[in-house]
């Protein structure tokens, strides 16, 4: 058993922990219960511990305290939708409780996870059982336990796993909605999985290689025991794409792929393939493939220039760098990094699409953060609209339900500024509360007005089904129209404009005076003059704006005051 770690094995078991998440991202995703398309937490965790995977990769550390530290630091920035800002917390707390620690052995552990847990009860207003408090605090318990009769670091970790894993099998228990849908849940998943991941690096197990789809892993060219003149192919290509069809030959394109390059392999199941080959015309391959499948993702790195640099000891870049060299042409110089208070109220507001941009512009927001539903924006995201927003009080409208802790997070991080979070959970709530804002205003009656304003909006939205669900007594099949009124399920059709007239009958439109429609991106001109109509005729006693949002995922969002 190993007795204790050392700031590098601390920084390599995030790493890991990172590598085992993402490995199982999307079974995590698949256990979402509600079918509508959203920021899954699989998805969400791995993007939050992925901050802290690529901060352990930058730095070093001296002492198991301060990589601990550099890992909350680093989570709660990247904290992305409510399960990863609850795994940002259950870090932070860990790493307060050994700050000042040089290592950390089993004791050191069961303390870290308690506090933990303290850390994340506390920022949750309503905390639910059968979630992942539920199984962290489960863990940390047995930890604290175990740590009594054994202290060694492995043992402690591993009764916390053992211990999680049982919590995590009787939270179908302690949720109907998971015990209807016969699965456990998702965020108390993931964060077993990081801890299991964590666990594998003190024991020395390999870090999971192969992609979520479960293909062929990517074989990494051994640049050590190349030289520059042996590369025949210099780009070493790799991507997944998803088949037309089942059953699909590829031995023609593997034909293909041999006479344009070497080092090919493909793995494929009945719904995708994936395509490892070095070859000096990725472009060619790329499109070749397409002839089979649609192209879900692509890596291409140009072997050459990494063997050069590694010869000079120069870091050798991959597709790894691409998020730091994106946010570096984010940074640059012309974009200002912070901005001085030039007036009272500044306003920062979440949404996507390009209609509902200029909306909220024209409502006088200063910053925009492109995000939503199955695009969660983080922490960091949102506190870099706010340094840049020339306002001493900063009102940050998240318009969605699952950005909300994400946007709370950035209050203690902003020193200069005041920041005000209204939970507004969606996009024309926080419409409603701009129309609000009054700039001549007290702090206190524009905060009460913008509140007042958005808790009087009903929101209707109309989207699709991400997947084949039987959810509160509907039968719900994969691409279904799904109608959504305040969040809950109103109903579902194969029929468009039969889901638009239910919609219109129901209460709170009958009783509506004023009825706003944003159409997506997805749907026509026609079919949004047709869905006023439908309103018009359902609700001849409201106002019917129609207005163009531009927004993905949801075909239509309606706002009813």
């Amino acid at each position: 058993m190993v007795q204790n770690i050392d700031a590098a094995v601390f920084q390599r078991m995030m790493i890991h922990a990172h590598a085992a998440i993402n490995a199982q991202k999307q079974p995590i995703n698949d256990l979402n219960v509600f079918p509508v398309p959203d920021g899954d937490t699989g998805t969400n965790m791995t993007l939050t511990i992925g901050a802290a995977a690529a901060e352990m990769r930058k730095k070093h550390y001296d002492t198991v305290g301060q990589a601990a530290v550099g890992t909350a630091s680093a989570l709660l920035r990247g904290a992305r939708g409510n399960s990863g800002v609850i795994l940002s917390l259950l870090f932070r707390g860990f790493s307060k409780a050994i700050k000042d620690k040089e290592t950390m052995d089993g004791r050191d552990l069961a303390i870290a996870l308690d506090f933990g847990v303290a850390a994340a009860y506390k920022a949750v207003m309503k905390p639910a059982e059968g979630t992942i408090l539920t199984v962290s605090r489960l863990a940390a318990a047995r930890a604290a336990g175990c740590a009594r009769e054994d202290g060694s670091f492995e043992g402690v970790l591993e009764a916390a796993i053992q211990e999680g894993q049982e919590a995590l099998a009787h939270t179908i228990d302690q949720n109907p909605v998971l015990k209807k849908a016969g699965v456990v849940d998702a965020g108390g998943k993931g964060f077993l999985v990081i801890l299991q991941g964590m666990l594998d690096e003190v024991r020395g197990l390999p870090m999971p290689e192969t992609g979520e789809d479960g293909a062929v892993p990517n074989d990494k060219a051994d640049f050590e025991a190349v030289n520059v003149e042996d590369i025949t192919f210099a780009f070493d290509t790799v991507f997944i794409v998803r088949k037309f069809k089942e059953n699909t030959d590829l031995d023609p394109y593997r034909q293909y792929l041999e006479s344009i390059g070497d080092s090919l392999v493909i793995g494929e199941d009945d719904e995708a393939f994936k395509v490892h080959v070095h070859t000096n015309t990725p472009g060619s391959a790329l499109n070749e493939a397409q002839k089979y499948g649609v192209l879900e993702l692509a890596k291409i790195e140009n072997m050459r220039t990494q063997a050069e640099d590694l010869a000079a000891g120069r870091h050798v870049q991959s597709t790894d760098d691409l998020d730091a060299i994106e946010e570096e042409l984010e940074r640059g110089p012309a974009a200002p990094v912070h901005a001085a208070p030039e007036k009272k109220f500044g306003y920062v507001a979440v949404c996507a699409g390009s209609g509902l941009e200029d909306v909220f512009r024209d409502l006088g927001v200063d910053g925009l953060v492109g995000g939503g539903q199955t695009m969660n924006p983080s922490t960091q995201d949102i506190l870099k609209a706010i340094d840049a927003t020339p306002a001493e009080i900063v009102y940050v409208l998240p318009n969605n339900k699952n950005i909300i802790m994400a946007a709370q997070q950035t209050i203690p991080l902003c020193e200069d500024k005041k920041v005000i979070v209204l939970p507004t959970k969606t996009v024309p709530q926080g419409i409603s509360a701009m129309l609000c804002a009054d700039p001549d205003a007290d702090e206190g009656d524009n905060t009460a007005a913008m509140m007042e304003g958005f808790a009087n909006v009903r929101t209707s939205e109309i989207t699709y089904a991400a997947r084949d669900s039987d959810f509160d007594g509907f039968a719900i099949h994969q691409g279904d129209y799904l109608a959504l009124e305040e969040h809950q399920l109103f109903g579902t059709d194969q029929d468009l404009s039969a889901m638009l007239d239910r919609l219109a009958h129901s209460e709170g439109h009958q009783s509506a005076e004023f009825i706003s429609i944003f159409y997506g991106e997805d749907v026509t001109e026609e079919q949004a003059q047709q869905a006023e109509a439908i309103f018009a005729a359902a609700c001849p006693n409201a106002e019917i704006t129609l207005l163009a949002g531009g927004q993905p995922v949801y075909y239509f969002m309606i706002s009813a005051e």
